[in-house]
């Protein structure tokens, strides 16, 4: 049966920086719609001591997501060294796809669609699919790759991860601080290679109480237009949720990988809270009775790029690949968590090894 490696990746950041400064003049509201009366001083200090996040990437106005996924998966393409028309499949992963400046999003043709007719690929058989599935998409699409190659019905697939959450949020909402824009791609293909890619995976789907953690609602400003829809989060419910249950399916996956933690050379986890990710990592080590680990292990991006969503893991695997990551870098026969959390709730978690 043939395994899973990676060949090549490409990452897109977009060139402005939105700092504390940009969210000065903002109105916030609670929950409950009440105007909140402390400076916005305050309130963006005490966010940044919890999430970390100082700056965060959005895209210009005349950029769409389909735009800089295209960027992401040509520099993919290229590192590849492959023949595009070769892709049996362009999977891209998103929520909101194309999201015009008013925030409605377009899905309609699909991303992978628009990707596939910017990078001018002609073959009819390379199969355009998109993967919506809350911030762990890119890990599920590449979950999906895995599964068409190990079946012998691919060979050659670019996997994709971009989102412009910054035309989703809720200017009147605190969280709408953590969203950023990006977009990640690899070329992933077939190999005879004993034991080397992605050698183990597992997702987890809880769509009961879970299901409202995360949604699109109106905006929590009742005076203003309530027309458009934007990310809501349950704060407190989603890192209660992801705290008991994304540490416990990490090392489930470790476990079928017939590894240990201490075989575990990089953890890329999705970054929306460093104070979450943190304690994720660290109950992680516990269910192993270790209490002291190199931080080093799980790389942190989020205190400059924010919440990419399914863009967050690609770019950190493209940057740490390409050593444009101080201290941070991939080897050989290095074994490599990807875990992510997100709406649905939705948990999964890969373990790749490189090959030697």
């Amino acid at each position: 049966m043939p395994n899973t490696i990676i060949i090549g990746s490409g990452s897109y950041l977009p060139s402005k920086i939105i700092g504390r400064d940009f969210f000065m003049n903002s109105e916030f509201y609670s929950d409950e719609g009440e105007k909140l009366t402390k400076p916005n001083e305050e309130i963006i200090q005490k966010f940044v001591e919890i999430t970390e996040i100082e700056n965060r990437r959005y895209v210009e106005d005349n950029q769409n997501n389909s735009d800089i996924a295209y960027e992401a998966a040509k520099e993919a393409i290229a590192d590849a060294g492959v023949n595009q028309e070769e892709f049996d499949y362009v999977i891209f992963a998103s929520n909101f796809g194309d999201v015009s400046a008013k925030g409605y999003t377009d899905f309609v043709p699909n991303m992978a669609a628009r990707v596939k007719n910017k990078l001018g690929i002609k073959n009819r058989k390379c199969i355009a699919y998109d993967m919506i599935f809350g911030c762990p998409g890119w890990v599920e699409a590449m979950i999906l790759a895995d599964h068409f190659i190990k079946a012998g019905t691919a060979k050659l697939i670019l996997v994709i991860g971009s989102e412009t959450l910054s035309r989703t949020t809720d200017k009147y909402d605190r969280n709408s601080m953590i969203f950023a824009d990006g977009a990640g791609a690899v070329v992933v293909k077939a190999t005879e290679e004993e034991g080397v890619g992605i050698i183990a995976h597992n997702t987890i789907c809880d769509n009961a109480i879970e299901l409202d953690y995360l949604i699109n609602s109106p905006s929590v400003n009742k005076n203003a237009d309530q027309d458009p829809i934007h990310i809501t989060m349950l704060g407190r419910k989603i890192y209660e949720y992801a705290l008991t249950n994304v540490p416990a399916a990490i090392k489930e996956t470790i476990d079928e990988a017939g590894l240990g933690i201490q075989d575990i050379n990089k953890i890329l986890i999705h970054q929306a809270n460093a104070k979450m990710d943190y304690a994720m990592i660290s109950r992680l080590y516990k269910l192993y009775n270790v209490k002291d680990y190199d931080h080093a292990i799980a790389p942190m991006t989020i205190q400059e790029f924010g919440n990419s969503s399914v863009a967050t893991i690609p770019t950190m695997y493209d940057l740490m690949r390409k050593g444009k990551m101080e201290n941070q870098t991939f080897t050989n026969d290095t074994n490599v968590v990807f875990a992510s959390v997100g709406a649905g709730m939705h948990i999964n978690c890969i373990i790749y090894k490189f090959p030697k």
